[in-house]
């Protein structure tokens, strides 16, 4: 999927926790980054343009390691361990991820080193993806219409 579905997918879900969440603002910033955080991978990816992102290109394939939730539940696990603020968000925006990418033709591999690959139709970039995206801007848009005016 495009960055921006996943940012649309992924600040749904933030704005549904940000209510029961004490520290909003370090919520916020970790599921977007967690969020994105998994295409490092690809140097078509904005966040795999940088230079720590080339590399890890240079060792991992796309769509392997960090395409899965071993990976996720590791890194959730240590920072519930040692920094347990950060441990909620990263696993919600980085799992959302992975949720979303679950259902193109690509897929992921959930639980690698399986080979077992998690995948369904979805072409990325795609009018389907497109209209997903649309969907979730405006979920987005009327939820953060009815925090601010206290509905929710």
């Amino acid at each position: 999927m495009m960055l921006r579905t996943h940012l649309a997918i992924t600040a749904l879900a933030i704005l549904l926790f940000l209510p029961h969440v004490s520290h909003e603002f370090i919520f916020i910033g970790v599921a977007l980054l967690a969020t994105i955080l998994p295409d490092i991978d690809t140097g078509f990816s904005t966040i795999g343009k940088i230079k720590g992102g080339k590399i890890i290109q240079f060792f991992v394939r796309h769509r392997g390691i960090f395409h899965s939730l071993t990976f996720c539940a590791i890194v959730s696990i240590l920072f519930a361990i040692f920094l347990p603020i950060l441990a909620l968000p990263f696993f919600l925006g980085y799992s959302l991820h992975l949720f979303a990418d679950s259902f193109t033709y690509e897929g992921i591999k959930p639980f690698w080193p399986s080979k077992k690959i998690s995948n369904w139709k979805l072409r990325t970039g795609s009018l389907t993806e497109t209209s997903l995206f649309v969907f979730f801007l405006i979920a987005d848009i009327l939820f953060f219409i009815f925090i601010v005016k206290g509905v929710l």
